[in-house]
């Protein structure tokens, strides 16, 4: 080496690193025309990790501390420079700093909708989407399959490949699901618990841990959702039946028990029973009663409701469809 080459060339014996901002899994420490002075003091921070890597093979790794950079700190790269005890000089190796923050908000969606067969409705297509955090748990793995050699990796460098194979594993877990859509809608927190499950690995073997994962929303597209509502809407016709039928029971006794009021009652009742008949046969219309007079099939025995025109016996008090009573 020259004097000019020596004169130029610096000695660290102070190595740290301090993040600037957001987002930064890797950053290589600076090092041309540097070399590191024996016993050198290297100070890794909380949420950080740092990995010296001798000509392209991984060397030692260090968790947050304060070490003395000497044969006994740096056994491996003792080993693969073949130091002896004796060794004190200055040298040269590469160091990458890893940031262990966990990284949050990263977002996940599905570009397309996912078809599932559904045990309700058949053939569905979903939508999902959400977010999810990690941290690097592994500097020597994530520096072998991710990051590399390069001065600086951030999280979006990550998020597309994240994004697509997360996208994949959802898919999977949608498709080979039997849990009805309605069931997935209504427990987001349960199917993020299951997705979750799914994916994690796919962090482990980059050397990441993913902290959560969450599902924010489940969907059909749009013509999907407008036949499940009419569904809902039928649904709702049955209800409505059974409701007035139940309010008809109910206020027979009080009718019995009140004959002078019985009318009154009866009127109310007879309009509350016709109003919800009309509405379940707008809601469904096949279920209706066919068109017809109902004075076309009475007998000259009987007499007709004054409420709802139900064909009664001549001497019946009171009709027996809704209940009012009879002149």
């Amino acid at each position: 080496m020259g004097l000019r080459d020596f004169i130029r060339k610096q000695f660290v014996d102070v190595i740290q690193w301090t993040e600037t901002g957001d987002g930064v899994l890797a950053c290589r420490y600076p090092m041309q025309d540097m070399e590191i002075q024996y016993g050198a003091q290297l100070t890794v921070r909380e949420s950080q990790m740092a990995l010296f890597v001798n000509e392209g093979k991984a060397a030692d790794a260090f968790r947050p501390g304060l070490y003395t950079l000497e044969t006994r700190t740096l056994p491996v790269l003792t080993n693969l420079r073949n130091w002896d005890k004796a060794f004190q000089s200055p040298f040269k190796s590469d160091l990458y700093f890893f940031s262990t923050r966990l990284q949050t908000n990263q977002k996940w969606g599905t570009q397309n909708p996912i078809a599932v067969r559904d045990k309700d409705f058949g053939m569905v297509r979903l939508r999902g989407f959400g977010i999810y955090s990690y941290h690097i748990t592994n500097p020597l793995l994530f520096h072998q399959k991710v990051s590399g050699t390069r001065d600086m990796y951030m999280v979006p460098d990550l998020a597309d490949h994240l994004r697509n194979t997360i996208l994949g594993r959802v898919s999977d877990a949608f498709a080979s699901s039997k849990i009805p859509f309605l069931d997935m809608a209504s427990n987001l927190i349960e199917l993020s618990r299951t997705l979750s499950e799914q994916v994690a690995p796919i962090f482990v073997d980059l050397g990441l841990a993913l902290d959560s994962f969450v599902v924010e929303n489940l969907s059909l597209p749009d013509e999907l959702q407008q036949k499940l509502d009419e569904r809902i809407g039928m649904n709702i016709v049955g209800n409505l039946r059974d409701y007035t039928q139940y309010q008809v029971a109910q206020s027979m006794p009080t009718a019995a028990a009140n004959p002078g009021g019985g009318a009154g009652l009866g009127a109310g009742l007879g309009a509350g029973l016709a109003i919800g008949k009309t509405m379940a046969d707008a809601l469904n219309p096949s279920t209706s009663a066919p068109a017809g007079a109902p004075n076309a099939t009475g007998s000259p025995a009987s007499k007709f409701c004054t409420s709802c025109g139900t064909s009664l016996p001549r001497a019946a008090k009171f009709c027996s469809e809704c209940g009012t009573a009879q002149a």
